[in-house]
């Protein structure tokens, strides 16, 4: 069965595009902001929605998004208002939203119930960065159980093996690391990140969408040459920083511009 997410990635290929799948965090600059930045996200383009709850300790984030992360945290985000901001997007936009937290606060949480409140929430799945699929059992379970998708991240480093895990336990899509290292905008994207993306195609990946370090839509072109989406963060936060939800809708609308695929 096709989950929301692939249907997405799918139904933008139908359309002759590559999915653009855009991440910002919530809560920031406030709730009720987070919330009606992500649903113009989601007006301006974005196939899929990756929503980031603020954590403490955010190991794979570039500054600007740490920034974004902190100053949310400091205005009282808590847990639960993952859900209830979940919820009140998804009720005006019918794009999937996607939580991309890190493990500790969902076992913190308890894996079960997270998935059950995810789902009750109308959320679409999970992205992972830090837990691995020989770690996650229980939530490979609670996802099967509730439909969630989840999402684990390649590496340019994974091993043949790591991959073949990776490709078999990920629904929606596997997020392709494009390079090593923190979030952000980057000149130039790693060449590695199309090696790993026909790594992946070789174990069976049907969609493998490619973060870390797209900021504009000729690198969002310039993915879609050899993935099926292209994931951006960094810009979108900045873009929402500096000039608010009509600044965040405009590069919105530019990055989806960059999904259209190129005659071979």
């Amino acid at each position: 069965m096709t989950s929301r997410v692939e249907a997405a990635i799918d139904a933008a290929h139908a359309d002759g595009r590559g999915a653009f799948v855009g991440y910002l965090p919530l809560g920031y600059p406030d709730f009720a902001t987070s919330v009606d930045a992500a649903v113009a996200l989601a007006e301006a383009g974005a196939d899929v929605l990756e929503l980031g709850p603020p954590y403490s300790d955010p190991v794979m984030d570039g500054p600007v998004i740490q920034e974004a992360t902190q100053a949310a945290l400091a205005a009282g985000f808590r847990m639960r208002d993952t859900f209830t901001a979940v919820a009140e997007i998804t009720a005006r936009v019918s794009v999937p939203v996607l939580v991309m937290t890190y493990w500790n606060p969902v076992l913190q949480y308890g894996v079960d119930r997270y998935a059950d409140d995810l789902a009750a929430a109308g959320g679409a799945g999970l992205i992972t960065p830090d837990v691995t699929p020989e770690a996650a059992g229980e939530w490979i379970a609670a996802s099967r159980r509730t439909g969630l998708d989840r999402v684990f991240l390649a590496a340019p480093t994974s091993t043949d093996e790591r991959l073949a895990l990776i490709v078999e336990n990920s629904t929606g899509f596997v997020y392709t690391v494009s390079t090593m290292g923190i979030t952000g905008e980057r000149a130039q994207l790693d060449a590695a990140a199309r090696t790993l993306v026909g790594r992946l195609r070789a174990h069976g990946a049907a969609r493998a969408c490619v973060g870390i370090g797209i900021s504009n839509a000729e690198q969002v072109t310039g993915v879609i040459d050899y993935a099926d989406g292209a994931i951006v963060g960094t810009a979108l936060v900045r873009a929402l920083r500096d000039g608010g939800i009509d600044a965040l809708r405009a590069a919105a609308a530019q990055l989806s511009a960059g999904t259209r695929m190129r005659a071979n």
